[in-house]
């Protein structure tokens, strides 16, 4: 049998950019400037009153104040090239794109932080407490302030709305706020950021109190590990996505949808991520027209850009 070929929809954009992207490279932007100036900041402090936590938080947010650039130009290049015929699916994977390329340098700075923090245990260094406390206490305040930012972005709420149409090709050009890496990423950093300045705080105030000098390059190790953690798990994510991973979720709701009522099967199903809002669908199916297959999966809201292949 023949599959079912209707009529091809008249052009259209491919935009699955999140509702919320403009007002999230806006947060970006504010934060990479408030994190370049308490950069230098620290990097300075560090030098000069030679505490291995607060030089390595400097540093840190060196390599965060470059990542979290590239978070800010992604959203820029994303909206810039939204309507680009370029790009077959648009440009709503350039964020995990940033992401990714975020969450190694994440990867980076633990290693080098773990690396340098051992070498301090075995090779201690004086250190002007005092002076290192006050630039920590400052450089958590503009952590908590840059994770305050981009946290509005960050936990956003889902909501779209269906616009079907077309019959072979059917777009529901949905605006919802999905799950946007790029910002994670942005907001991974600044978390890494704040959690440094906290174990500096404490290794700074113990050894000033009790002379525990050995805590300071411990708290470095203690920070790299948990700053491999949430690149590993960021990394895992995003590259699940950069590579048309199967969505299992939307994909059991697509079969349970399609094949729930007995009178169809699926022949063959691939369900993807476009954008931080928008998954694509190929399905292929026998026993329903097309129109009737839109139809069953007009509930799934995630479902951006669908082909259907009827037999």
């Amino acid at each position: 049998m023949r599959p079912d070929m209707t009529a091809a929809p008249a052009p259209h954009e491919h935009v699955f950019l999140a509702a919320d992207h403009d007002a999230n490279a806006r947060r970006t932007l504010w934060v990479v400037g408030l994190t370049a100036v308490m950069m230098v900041v620290e990097i300075l402090a560090g030098w000069w009153t030679g505490s291995m936590a607060l030089l390595a938080d400097g540093f840190h947010m060196a390599t965060h104040a470059g990542a979290l650039a590239v978070a800010a130009a992604a959203y820029a290049y994303a909206r810039k090239h939204a309507t680009s015929r370029r790009y077959s699916f648009g440009t709503g994977k350039v964020g995990d794109l940033a992401g990714f390329a975020s969450a190694l340098v994440l990867a980076v700075i633990a290693v080098g932080v773990g690396v340098e923090s051992v070498r301090r245990l075995f090779e201690p260094s004086s250190i002007a407490f005092l002076e290192a406390i006050v630039i920590a206490v400052v450089g958590l305040i503009v952590n908590l302030a840059s994770a305050a930012l981009l946290s509005g972005g960050h936990h956003g709420h889902h909501h779209e709305h269906d616009h079907h149409h077309g019959h072979d090709h059917g777009h529901d050009h949905a605006h919802g706020h999905g799950h946007d890496n790029n910002l994670r990423s942005a907001y991974m950093h600044v978390l890494a950021d704040a959690l440094t300045s906290v174990l500096a705080i404490v290794a700074l105030v113990a050894g000033r109190q009790f002379g525990w000098t050995w805590l300071d390059p411990l708290m470095g190790v203690v920070g790299a590990l948990v700053i491999a953690r949430w690149a590993w798990g960021l990394l895992r994510d995003t590259a699940a996505i950069l590579l048309d991973a199967t969505d299992d979720h939307v994909a059991d709701e697509v079969r349970e949808l399609v094949e729930g009522p007995g009178d169809a099967r699926i022949l063959d199903l691939h369900v993807w991520k476009v954008g931080p809002a928008a998954h694509a669908a190929i399905v292929s199916v026998a026993g329903l027209s097309a129109e009737a297959v839109r139809g069953r999966l007009a509930p799934v809201h995630e479902l951006r850009h669908l082909t259907v292949e009827a037999f």
